[in-house]
């Protein structure tokens, strides 16, 4: 009696079904831990690929109103010194873009670097 327990379980399973409770399961891990982080990545670097594309439009918007700033303020730099404010803004361009280097190479990922040593 104790033998037939178990076997109600079987009753009905074949090796067939077995085969597409295993395929069916693989496929369900493959889409989940391969293509889903994938898509996830895609649109983490279609937002961050937009994102840096305004601030550089808006960075480069500043730095010409700062010219204009110049050239429209200081009425000592018309004539002679009219190459002045662009050399101003050149400067100012290659902070920025310093800045920015700067921030990029001491990122999180390195601060994650730290911890983990």
């Amino acid at each position: 009696m104790k033998n037939q327990s178990w076997r109600k379980f079987l009753r009905g399973a074949t090796f067939q079904r077995d085969i597409e409770e295993i395929r069916d399961l693989a496929m369900r891990y493959i889409k989940e831990e391969t293509i889903q982080p994938v898509k996830d990545i895609g649109r983490f670097a279609a937002y961050g690929a937009l994102g840096s594309l305004f601030v550089g439009f808006g960075t480069t918007l500043l730095l010409l109103a700062a010219l204009r700033f110049l050239q429209e303020q200081f009425k000592v730099l018309d004539g002679t010194l009219s190459w002045l404010p662009y050399v101003i803004v050149a400067v100012l361009a290659c902070g920025v873009i310093a800045f920015t280097l700067w921030r990029i190479v001491s990122g999180a990922a390195k601060r994650r670097l730290k911890v983990t040593k």
